[in-house]
């Protein structure tokens, strides 16, 4: 028999990670070593009891506190350093990373500076973390596979293409579920109404990004940094149905596509098991009964998020890592009833026009970025509340 493969997943009890604990259960080729979460000690709990795991570990001090009273079937790690030890220590052959926000950057950087294999779904360590991620991936010999439907799809295609076969990378999005509203439409806008998307079932920070399209800006810099592929090059399309996940335009003029049922279980699978297609419980699509695929441009006037993400992008060094920070605080203001949906973009715009962009020589600077960007982002919040 052959040897499986040690996997360990960090925000288990989130939607990704869920997801892939559905994708193991159905696996003869994965073992899971840890699993680990931000503060939902009772859900991680009764996950670390069901898939037998030994080791598990708490971003919140207090919420891995509680679970190492309620669980003494192993050990239970706690805060920042717990999560890296948990990381190194793990002796995994892969790590699926699907924590949110820049949280993620100190594991992704754990990970690749143990030569471990990365499936990224954390898109925001390849936005702060930039060339610096990539290239210690070089060094250590460890590969990164996206975990999401647009990269994924991409991935897909490009695999075998020779050098200068490709000319274009297209994202799709599927347009949240303001699509198709004027800038003063959204003006009132609830969170309630903004944490409604049309396809997919995410995380509140993650929907909120789809409904700004700040979740297609970060795309654009993942992809940039995974495919190593000019901005210039790489576009955004709203795609409403959902099932055109990732477009390749070649240089004789053909474009290929990816098609798919908007179910993140495929491109966690593809991740998990190296690239290849194992059989999932998904329905493939009839397109008979789909009948048209539609696309549209962005509105960049009533969705700015995409316009400064791609600005922050092109001016690079810490302009992506202030964007990012700006863009967390900004998201959990609206989240909490402090902020307007429309003034989420005007907090970012603020922020990366008073920060600026300095250039990035070690992660110490893209921590010292992150930490000044939350505050400048935390008094316009203030200022606008």
């Amino acid at each position: 028999m052959a040897t499986r493969k040690r996997l360990l997943i960090l925000g288990s009890t989130g939607s990704i990670g869920t997801q892939a604990l559905d994708v193991c259960e159905r696996s003869d080729e994965l073992e899971l070593v840890g699993l680990s979460a931000e503060r939902s000690w009772e859900d991680l709990v009764e996950q670390a009891r069901q898939h037998k795991v030994g080791r598990i570990a708490l971003a919140e001090e207090h919420a891995a506190a509680r679970a190492s009273e309620a669980w003494t079937d192993g050990q239970v790690l706690g805060g920042a350093e717990g999560l890296v030890r948990l990381v190194v220590e793990s002796e995994a052959d892969l790590v699926l990373n699907a924590l949110v926000g820049s949280a993620g950057l100190g594991p992704t950087v754990a990970t690749l500076g143990e030569g471990m294999d990365l499936a990224l779904a954390n898109k925001e360590s390849l936005v702060v973390g930039g060339e610096l991620v990539t290239a210690l991936a070089e060094a250590t010999g460890a590969q990164i596979v996206p975990v999401d439907s647009e990269h994924t799809a991409l991935h897909q295609l490009l695999a075998g293409q020779p050098p200068g076969a490709v000319e274009r990378l297209t994202i799709t999005a599927s347009g949240g579920p303001f699509r198709g509203r004027r800038r003063e439409e959204l003006q009132d806008v609830t969170v309630k109404q903004a944490l409604a998307h049309p396809t997919w079932a995410m995380g509140g920070k993650i929907t909120i990004d789809s409904a700004t399209l700040m979740n297609k800006g970060l795309e654009l810099m993942e992809a940039h940094h995974l495919f190593g592929t000019p901005y210039e090059r790489i576009d955004v399309v709203v795609h409403p149905q959902s099932l055109v996940h990732g477009l390749v335009q070649m240089a004789d003029g053909a474009m290929l596509a990816h098609l798919g049922p908007p179910d993140m279980r495929i491109a966690i699978s593809y991740a998990l098991h190296g690239g290849e297609s194992v059989e999932l419980p998904v329905v493939p699509l009839d397109l008979a009964a789909v009948r048209e695929l539609t696309f549209e441009a962005v509105d960049l006037d009533a969705f700015p998020c995409l316009r400064l993400a791609r600005q922050a992008a092109l001016e690079g060094g810490t302009a992506p890592c202030v964007l990012n920070a700006a863009n967390e605080i900004a998201v959990h203001a609206f989240l909490q009833g402090s902020l307007r949906f429309l003034e989420i973009p005007a907090v970012i715009e603020q922020t990366l026009s008073q920060l600026g962009s300095e250039p990035v020589r070690a992660f110490e600077s893209l921590y010292e970025a992150d930490r000044e960007a939350r505050r400048v982002a935390g008094e316009a919040v203030a200022t606008l509340a």
